[in-house]
């Protein structure tokens, strides 16, 4: 259970970074000079917000490979037989998907599997050793049909996109609860008090770590889908439901927080709330009854 988590907090660093440097440059005594400006608060706050979730979303292929270690396969020459295997069962999962053929790699950990990328045609797909090492061939082929999906279903983006907006929501909040404390509570009449930037602050982290239960969400939604396109790249249910209930009895290796949502497996996170991924059960049931 990585992706999701460290997504969140590059987010919100980046967030942090963007908000910081612009206060030092006066942007934040710019828009409060002549009292609230909410139309200028508005655009300043999509700016900030959106500029944290692209970033991320670019910088996602190299940080999930420095990140967890993992080894691209050279598809022209490949090491041994597994490798072999791999690239060829992610590309024709691939051709079946209408995407281009990810970049496919192989790192140590226990058992797990991400997929990440900011386009379609651009993507990559690592499995861990203790994935390979743990599951049947038609096992890693169903995980590798789920990662597949996440990619063809275009989650990276959507989850971009959703962290855009709700990093858009805790720039203007935190910004409109600042001002109002710094205005009516502490009663500074004179432009922008301590006050202001302490509640502005406290208020990002607080309201950024609300609004990761929002993406917690939406990324467990993906899953269900993930799931279900994976059953239908391979053209039947089982190997998925047999995937999931052999990871349910092993201990899913963790993945860096930023990639956890696209892994096959991710741990419940403080609550239920910030998990990035349903109970396997869950998923199970749902494959089952063929409306995941």
């Amino acid at each position: 259970m990585k992706r999701i988590i460290l997504f969140v907090l590059t987010n919100l660093a980046v967030m942090l970074v963007l908000s910081a440097t612009l206060r030092i440059f006066g942007v934040d005594r710019f828009l409060m000079a002549n009292g609230l400006n909410i139309s200028q608060l508005l655009v300043f706050s999509v700016i900030v917000g959106f500029t944290g979730s692209i970033i991320s979303l670019f910088m996602s292929k190299p940080m999930a490979k420095w990140s967890t270690g993992a080894q691209v396969i050279d598809p022209s020459a490949p090491r041994d037989q597994r490798e072999a295997w791999l690239v060829d069962t992610v590309h024709q999962l691939a051709d079946r998907a209408g995407i281009g053929r990810p970049e496919v790699a192989i790192y140590d950990g226990a058992p797990n599997a991400f997929a990440t990328g900011a386009f379609k045609n651009d993507s990559l797909v690592a499995v861990s050793t203790g994935l390979l090492e743990s599951m049947t061939e038609e096992e890693v082929a169903a995980v590798l049909g789920h990662e597949v999906a996440h990619v063809a279903n275009g989650d990276m983006v959507t989850l971009t996109l959703i962290q855009g907006v709700v990093n858009t929501f805790v720039v203007f909040l935190a910004r409109v609860v600042g001002y109002f404390i710094d205005r009516t509570v502490l009663r500074n009449e004179r432009g922008l008090g301590a006050g202001y930037y302490i509640t502005v602050i406290v208020c990002e982290i607080l309201f950024g770590i609300a609004a990761s239960i929002i993406v917690a969400w939406f990324s467990r939604q993906r899953e269900y889908r993930a799931d279900a396109g994976s059953a239908q790249l391979l053209g039947s249910r089982d190997p998925m439901i047999r995937a999931l209930a052999r990871l349910g009895g092993l201990e899913a290796g963790e993945l860096p927080k930023s990639f956890e949502a696209s892994g096959i497996s991710g741990r419940g996170a403080v609550s239920a709330l910030f998990a990035s991924h349903p109970p396997i059960q869950q998923r199970i049931a749902a494959l089952q009854r063929g409306a995941a």
